[in-house]
């Protein structure tokens, strides 16, 4: 364990990075956010790291922020406090632009920036009972982490105002039933099935899940053209790579294509 609360180890190909402050059901610190962040950095450019799974310790995903150094920021300059908040976004920003799927395993509260972290990943696996809570209202804050732009891909606008205004837990089902969550599972089981989602995406072709993640990332927000001009930007390169040689030809061989000696033969 590090000062910052953050677990990590590996399960073969996935790296899973843990929040270990469960005495504050997990709350968000800067150093939390520093050592998520530096981490994900890393696994970009390990080759040995096929897919990430980010969860939380003793039975919570994450409260979100810590209220006990919130309250001191106020008597910070604005300048000072805006800095402190782009560490959150930071991270944010490192979920969306490393190369490695990201699945979020979450078990028990996700509130607050917890609600942004568990959305910020590529892929959800909740427990039914987990909950979902965009909790600033009820402190008389504003949502930060993504928040609003992240939960407006699944969700009207009134919906989103609603869960925005009220403040209101939302249980994992209802989240799957918004197509908020991939994988349902009964409670004590997220992180279980989040390593199977991974073990499953790491065995693929890393240079094209790279490329297909990022695709995937900006389609909402892209024109049909834009996508157009993307995917026909990453068909050719991905054309010319060993990743298609070993796929295509594992294809007509009838056989189950070994990616995993791809990654291998580079430096870890």
């Amino acid at each position: 364990m590090t000062p910052d609360h953050l677990l990590t180890r590996r399960e073969g190909a996935v790296l899973v990075l843990s929040n270990n402050n469960p005495a504050a059901r997990n709350a968000l610190t800067p150093g939390f956010y520093t050592g998520l962040t530096e981490a994900l950095h890393a696994a970009a450019g390990d080759a040995s790291v096929g897919a990430i799974v980010v969860t939380g310790e003793g039975g919570h995903f994450c409260a979100g922020g810590d209220l006990r150094q919130l309250i001191h920021r106020r008597e910070l300059p604005i300048g000072e406090r805006r800095q402190r908040l782009e560490l959150l976004h930071n991270l944010v920003r490192a979920l969306r632009d490393c190369p490695k799927p990201v699945i979020m395993a979450v078990e028990g509260a996700a509130a607050g920036a917890g609600l942004s972290l568990a959305l910020a990943g590529d892929m959800l696996v909740a427990a039914k009972n987990a909950q979902f809570s965009v909790a600033y209202v009820k402190v008389g804050l504003t949502p930060d982490g993504g928040a609003t732009a992240l939960l407006s891909e699944f969700v009207s606008r009134q919906v989103l105002t609603e869960l925005c205004l009220t403040g209101e837990r939302v249980s994992g089902e209802r989240m799957h039933q918004l197509g908020v969550v991939n994988r349902l599972v009964e409670p004590g089981q997220a992180l279980a099935a989040a390593l199977a989602l991974a073990q499953q995406v790491a065995a693929g072709p890393e240079l094209a899940t790279a490329r297909i993640k990022h695709l995937c990332r900006v389609a909402p927000r892209n024109t049909l053209e834009q996508q157009l001009e993307l995917e026909a930007l990453y068909m050719p390169l991905s054309q010319e790579t060993e990743e298609s040689r070993e796929g295509i030809n594992a294809f007509l061989e009838k056989r189950a294509p070994d990616f995993a000696k791809l990654r291998s033969s580079k430096p870890g």
